[in-house]
C-alpha cells in the first residue's frame, strides 16, 4: 500500500507549501477555481460536533467539484460493530475514496488512520493535539492584515493547555517569524510551554500595549474534572473588554477560533471593536481548505521556488 501525503499538523508543510496555500487562498477568493477535484471522492468523518470546520470543508469540496460523503459515528462499523481503525481505512480505500477529513477527540487518531489509508488524510482537529487548517486560516487572516508576520508580536490568551488551535498556531507563527506571547493562569498554561520565540506572561494588562494581534481562546470546561479557577477570577484577570482594549494599540486586531463565549473570554465591546476579525477568519476558512485539498490532490503542480509568504 502506498502512503500518500497527508496534513496532520503544520510540520507536514514546507515553507514552499505554506506559500502555495496562501497564494491559492487569495486566488480562490478572487475567482471560481473550477473543478480541480473532479472525480475525487472526499469523506468527512467527524466524531465531534463542529459548525465552522465541518461546513467549510463541505463547501470547499463542493466548490472544487469533488464527490462528498459525510459519515457520523453511528454510520461507522468502527463504532458499532467492532471493526478496527485499520479495517475501516482499508475498506474506504478499497471503495476508491481519495481524501479523508477526520475530527476526533483522541489525539493521534488522524495519524493512525493515515498509516492505513491509501489516500490523503486531513486532520480537522484531534484531541488537544492539533488543528492545522484552523491555524492556517488564522495565519492567513493576520497576513492579510500585516502583509507578513516576521517581526510581529502575537498574544494567545486563555486555555492554551487544552487548545489544539493554539498548539498549531504556535508552530505556524514561529515558522513565519512572529514572536509569540502566551498569556493565562498556570493551570491553563504551564511554564513548560516557554521556548525560543515563545514567552509566557501572566499579566494580560502588561502585554496588551506590545501586541499586533491578540488571539482569544475558549475555556474548554469539558476537559477539566474540576475547574481550577473560578469564572470571576478568570474574567477579572483575562477577559478582553472595553477597559482592556483602551490599553491596546489602536491598530491591534483580535481573533478567536470560535465558538466564543460572550461575557467570559470577551464581552460585547470586543464584537464592536474595529479590529475584531472573527468574521474574516470564518470567511477565509473555505478558501484555505480548498487550497489544502488542491495541494494534497494536485501537489505535483507546486512551484519549485517560493516567494515571500504574503497575501496578494
Amino acid at each position: 500500500m502506498r502512503i500518500r501525503r497527508s496534513l496532520i499538523d503544520l510540520d507536514d508543510l514546507t515553507a514552499e507549501e505554506l506559500t502555495y496555500i496562501f497564494k491559492r487562498t487569495a486566488a480562490f477568493e478572487r475567482t471560481d477555481p473550477g473543478p480541480l477535484l473532479a472525480g475525487t471522492a472526499c469523506v468527512n468523518m467527524f466524531f465531534e460536533q463542529s459548525t465552522r470546520t465541518f461546513a467549510s470543508f463541505n463547501l470547499a469540496q463542493l466548490r472544487l467539484a469533488a464527490y462528498v460523503i459525510n459519515l457520523t459515528p453511528k454510520d461507522l462499523s468502527l463504532a458499532t460493530k467492532g471493526e478496527t481503525l485499520e479495517d475501516t481505512a482499508i475498506t474506504l480505500s478499497a471503495m476508491g475514496m481519495n481524501v479523508l477529513v477526520v475530527r476526533h477527540p483522541e489525539a493521534g487518531f488522524p495519524q493512525r488512520i493515515a498509516l492505513a489509508f491509501d489516500g490523503h488524510v486531513i486532520n480537522a482537529g484531534d484531541g488537544v493535539h492539533a488543528h492545522p487548517t484552523q491555524a492556517l486560516l488564522d495565519l492567513y487572516t493576520m497576513i492579510e492584515e500585516f502583509d507578513e508576520l516576521r517581526g510581529r508580536t502575537v498574544a494567545i490568551v486563555g486555555d492554551i493547555l487544552h487548545s489544539r488551535v493554539a498548539h498549531s498556531a504556535i508552530r505556524g507563527l514561529r515558522r513565519l517569524g512572529a514572536s509569540v506571547i502566551l498569556v493565562g493562569p498556570e493551570s491553563f498554561l504551564p511554564d513548560s510551554y516557554a521556548e525560543s520565540g515563545v514567552n509566557i506572561e501572566r499579566d494580560l494588562d502588561a502585554v496588551l500595549p506590545r501586541c499586533d494581534a491578540i488571539m482569544l481562546l475558549r475555556i474548554q470546561r469539558e476537559r477539566f474534572a474540576e475547574m481550577p479557577i473560578s469564572d470571576q477570577e478568570y474574567i477579572a484577570a483575562y477577559r478582553l473588554d472595553a477597559q482592556r482594549l483602551r490599553k491596546a494599540r489602536n491598530d491591534v486586531i483580535v481573533l478567536h477560533p470560535g465558538p466564543y463565549n460572550r461575557g467570559m473570554e470577551l464581552d460585547d465591546s470586543v464584537l464592536e471593536f474595529a479590529g475584531w476579525r472573527y468574521a474574516r477568519q470564518v470567511h477565509h476558512g473555505v478558501a484555505i481548505r480548498m487550497a489544502v485539498l488542491d495541494l494534497l490532490v494536485n501537489g505535483e503542480h507546486l512551484p519549485k521556488r517560493a516567494e515571500v509568504v504574503r497575501a496578494t
